[in-house]
């Protein structure tokens, strides 16, 4: 595989798509607005960027609303579009290099992580929803002998899907697959923060034959793209991956609109629950590391409350802030770095503030809380761990994204239950125990989407992803997913009966 030096010698070379990409065409925006990003590694300008506003929007709307009604993939066999996405699955793989590096170079995660992980599961997540297409079958629902009646799924039409940063071309993958599978037209919106991979991924679609119009990119800022689009009255359905605070505005305009159908998966604050009968303490705390460390901590899910009963609570601390070093940032084109830099200086800035607060609102620091310098950049966050974490205070309740965690004990497999639920947030849990009983119990009082039991942030497209309460609503992954693109028809056939010559009878 590459190394540091000639990561860096790719990254000189790479070339950045600034303009949208609409109805199989580059197109800047008509007001001639575009925006930095910055590689938050060297805090250097890669590319200046279409900012694409309404009349990017209104242009990709009505190219995406044309494709669809002349049904130039709405209509397609679903064997003719399996093998359209079979094909971008394979572009991908053979372009893992460039898309790894665009998304490190966007956000700062260490570009093997992206070239081992996040390319080849975003090929995957292609080829997975391709293969279900022509195994997936309607219904027949029992009714008297005069009728029948079939149940069948019907593509949306227009899907808007808006992305975050955090895993940029993945998270892309989880919606615009299924999307497209379903046979809709898409409009995607990659964060202002990482649009790079986003806008490759649409050149790669149409050399894969999916016809133009069906998959548009629209570059651009929230405040102007995103709200563009869920205000916009020919979208049918938005799907969201970001912020809590954001994906309510996105029912707002929604509601203000078309009442387009919204699906929500935005942030968490998950607990990893760490029972004193758990066999092999060293594994769960080198899972609990990964849990908060991986990414930088910018996960939805990332398990940032560790709950440790209180006979091994100080045994499982004393191992974390050994394993902490381990997860030290580096330069993210260096393949030996577990960790990069966070996606920009104002997140490190974010993050470093609610390190203070925790400070001041009387957290114990056992680990980190620093920037770290590197190559003269200072958005790197040392891994950060505190204990003494006050159940009411922000670190306990807000979402940081960064890697930073709190440790807190409990006494009872009660608490530990009522402590884990006490969040406005219910995305996702991790529960450690030797005991199939207590874990079946606790997974099962827990208030959250997803419970991974011995093990953290379980993920596989075959199961569903996705929360409750502020976290959302609405499943990614899985052949769930398909329940958000797609809408049941009911078709009702009454079979009326009338004498045939003889006096037999006929159906008329």
């Amino acid at each position: 595989m590459w190394t540091l030096s000639e990561w860096k010698k790719r990254a000189a070379q790479q070339r950045f798509i600034c303009q949208a990409q609409i109805e199989g065409k580059a197109c800047d925006a008509k007001s001639g607005q575009t925006f930095a990003v910055i590689n938050p590694a060297t805090d250097q300008i890669l590319a200046q960027v279409a900012e694409c506003g309404d009349d990017e929007v209104e242009r990709a709307v009505r190219a995406a609303r044309r494709a669809y009604q002349r049904g130039i993939w709405a209509r397609q066999s679903p064997t003719a579009r399996k093998a359209v996405l079979l094909r971008l699955s394979e572009l991908i793989m053979q372009h893992r290099d460039e898309l790894a590096l665009l998304d490190s170079l966007s956000m700062g995660k260490p570009v093997m992580e992206a070239w081992q992980l996040d390319i080849p599961g975003t090929a995957h997540f292609f080829s997975w929803y391709a293969e279900s297409l022509d195994k997936i079958y309607g219904q027949v629902a029992p009714t008297a002998a005069d009728a029948v009646a079939t149940v069948t799924r019907s593509p949306l039409g227009v899907v808007a899907a808006i992305v975050p940063w955090n895993f940029p071309l993945e998270m892309a993958a989880w919606k615009v697959a299924p999307a497209l599978a379903a046979g809709n037209s898409v409009l995607l919106k990659p964060a202002e923060q990482s649009p790079f991979s986003a806008l490759r991924l649409a050149e790669l679609a149409l050399e894969a034959g999916i016809p133009e119009g069906v998959f548009n990119v629209l570059p651009g800022t929230g405040a102007v793209t995103g709200q563009a689009l869920g205000r916009h009255p020919d979208i049918d359905c938005l799907v969201f991956t970001g912020s809590t605070r954001t994906g309510k505005r996105l029912m707002e305009y929604a509601g203000q609109s078309n009442l387009k159908q919204v699906w929500l998966e935005c942030g968490g604050k998950s607990p990893n629950l760490i029972f004193a009968d758990c066999h092999d303490l060293g594994l769960a705390a080198e899972n609990a590391a990964r849990a908060i460390f991986y990414n930088q901590g910018e996960v939805c899910s990332a398990n940032s409350r560790l709950l440790v009963e209180r006979p091994i609570y100080e045994a499982v601390v004393e191992r974390l802030v050994a394993l902490a070093a381990e997860w030290t940032p580096g330069d993210p084109l260096d393949p030996n770095s577990r960790a990069g830099a966070m996606v920009d200086a104002r997140q490190t800035a974010k993050v470093m503030d609610s390190i203070a607060e925790a400070r001041r609102q009387g957290a114990r620091l056992v680990c980190g809380g620093e920037r770290l310098t590197i190559n003269g950049v200072t958005n790197y966050i040392q891994p950060t761990i505190f204990t003494d974490v006050a159940p009411d205070s922000l670190l306990a309740r807000e979402e940081i994204f960064g890697p930073v965690l709190a440790v807190q004990p409990f006494d009872s497999e009660q608490q530990a239950i009522a402590m884990a639920n006490d969040s406005h947030y219910g995305l996702a849990a991790s529960v450690w125990s030797g005991s199939l009983n207590r874990a079946h119990r606790v997974a099962q009082a827990l208030e959250v989407g997803t419970v991974s039991v011995n093990t953290v942030d379980a993920l596989d497209i075959c199961v569903p992803f996705g929360g409750g309460k502020q976290s959302g609503f609405g499943r990614d992954l899985s052949l769930h997913s398909f329940d958000k693109y797609t809408q049941l028809k009911t078709t009702w056939i009454q079979l009326h009966q009338s004498a045939a010559p003889g006096g037999d009878y006929e159906a008329g």
